[in-house]
């Protein structure tokens, strides 16, 4: 069973990677935050790898963080929601955002992740409500990435951003990459930025 991957990262897009570890290419699939935290082609990466066994095939899925590993293990126990699912899920929300939305019953959130509908929402609250209580990020391991979970109140402004970026018209994933984006220029004052100062930075990396 594969639990991590680290090697040269050979090729990258929104939905996967090729990871060349002694010249073997290992294509793992990813959400967009997880794509996000990737170096440049030719660069050394690590990844937390989950390994999916089926009879017709062996899909590899990767995640920048242990945290992101572990809720994508978590949605899969969630009856309809497959890896597809849990991996657009996490594109859209980061683990400890996407905990206290499930823990508060918060469905105008879930139900703005894509591919989560009303009744989707309300499974992932009956089924999980009791089990991501104490869920929560490592601080030290959010110091090591750089950018890090974002804090409750950061989140909430990364969330009202992110629907303003799409009642203009923008698709979700789109304006979460754009956020991202924002977030790795300069993740401290990203974090202390209001929410029309991240719309507006936003708005200029998709210019």
């Amino acid at each position: 069973m594969i639990a991590t991957l680290s090697g040269s990262l050979f090729h990258k897009d929104p939905g996967s990677a090729i990871i060349d570890v002694q010249g073997v290419g290992y294509e793992v699939l990813l959400s967009t935050r997880t794509y996000d935290f990737l170096p440049a082609v030719g660069e050394n990466t690590f990844l937390y790898i989950y390994t999916n066994v089926r009879e017709d095939a062996i899909t590899l899925y990767g995640f920048f963080s242990q945290e992101e590993k572990k809720m994508f293990l978590l949605l899969n126990t969630v009856s309809g929601v497959g890896p597809k699912l849990g991996l657009g899920i996490l594109s859209g929300i980061d683990p400890a955002e996407l905990c206290n939305a499930i823990s508060l019953k918060d469905m105008a959130r879930l139900t703005s992740l894509s591919g989560v509908g009303k009744k989707t929402a309300q499974r992932l609250c009956m089924e999980l409500g009791e089990k991501v209580g104490g869920f929560a990020p490592a601080p030290a391991e959010a110091k090591e990435t750089g950018t890090g979970s974002p804090t409750q109140s950061e989140g909430f402004a990364m969330q009202d951003a992110a629907s303003a970026l799409v009642n203009l018209g923008y698709p979700q994933e789109t304006a979460w990459q754009a956020l991202r984006a924002v977030q790795q220029e300069d993740a401290e004052k990203a974090a202390s930025l209001q929410v029309d100062e991240l719309i507006r930075a936003a708005l200029r990396t998709l210019a």
